[in-house]
């Protein structure tokens, strides 16, 4: 992966608290993609009382981001050696992708990046949660620290599965905006017994989105996407399989995020078609 030396990094779309700390007010709703807590699962904060977020850990932040600005100038030769520019290149580019695909559907989602505890529109969370997306607030919520357990965890390194991470994600959002997350949630308050198939449905489709932006990276802040970043890509999307992480005991009526088959497979089918309509895990079309 190279990315492009003159870009200007738009790091409004980024907001850094880290080091703000602190739950604060618990909020109501759920979180998509996160888990880190023995299983990458679903999470269901389900905590009572008013939604809200804390000062300074969502919106425009704790900060008025000059410094992060400041980093990641094209003026830092060494800007994408830091993980935190690296991660707003791939921010930038996955948005400026779904801009162009959905048009005046598309808003713009805040990545927040936090350490240790975050509190969010869906309520309070820790970093052993994992990087997720909160649709009551639309903002995907990272800590960076995770991308080192993924590599030492879960035997996924590399810098582009970071990046997989992040359009994961922002997966997530698209589905928000598309009605997708809504119909699901009905589908599974309706038939409980299938409700965790229909979870693997969701994350799956994030898997084919995420590949969807691979097939249209360049040109923007990320410059080139190569095969060698498809298959770190791929080799993370297997490490965080349900079955991958379950070891030797594995329970598939458990698994809320689909096998490390069936990532992978989604994942390669957003990138070979590039066409985010031949990501219907809900019939399998």
């Amino acid at each position: 992966m190279s990315f492009d030396d003159n870009a200007q990094l738009d790091t409004s779309q980024v907001s850094d608290v880290r080091g703000s700390g602190g739950f604060g007010i618990p909020g109501g709703g759920k979180t998509i993609g996160g888990g880190l807590a023995g299983l990458l699962i679903t999470v269901v904060l389900g905590l009572l009382g008013v939604n809200g977020v804390l000062p300074g850990t969502s919106g425009s932040g704790s900060d008025d981001g000059r410094a992060l600005a400041e980093k990641c100038a094209a003026s830092n030769p060494d800007r994408f050696e830091q993980t935190d520019c690296r991660n707003i290149a791939y921010i930038n580019d996955i948005q400026q992708f779904w801009a162009r695909a959905l048009g005046e559907r598309y808003r713009p989602a805040r990545t927040v990046l936090f350490s240790r505890a975050v509190t969010t529109g869906c309520g309070s969370a820790t970093s052993a949660v994992g990087p997720f997306y909160c649709p009551a607030d639309e903002q995907v919520y990272v800590d960076l620290t995770f991308y080192d357990e993924l590599a030492s965890r879960f035997g996924a390194p590399g810098e582009f599965a970071q990046a997989y991470v992040l359009a994961h994600e922002y997966g997530h959002h698209i589905q928000n905006l598309t009605g997708t997350e809504r119909q699901v949630r009905r589908l599974q308050q309706n038939d409980p017994g299938r409700a965790n198939r229909y979870s693997v449905a969701l994350e799956l489709q994030a898997d084919c989105y995420a590949g969807v932006w691979t097939a249209h990276a360049g040109g923007g802040p990320v410059a080139t996407v190569s095969q060698a970043d498809i298959r770190e890509g791929l080799q993370a999307a297997a490490a965080v399989g349900d079955d991958a992480i379950q070891g030797s005991d594995v329970h598939s009526e458990t698994w809320t995020h689909g096998s490390s088959a069936q990532r992978q497979q989604w994942f390669s089918r957003g990138h070979e078609t590039g066409d985010p309509d031949r990501c219907d895990t809900l019939t399998g079309r």
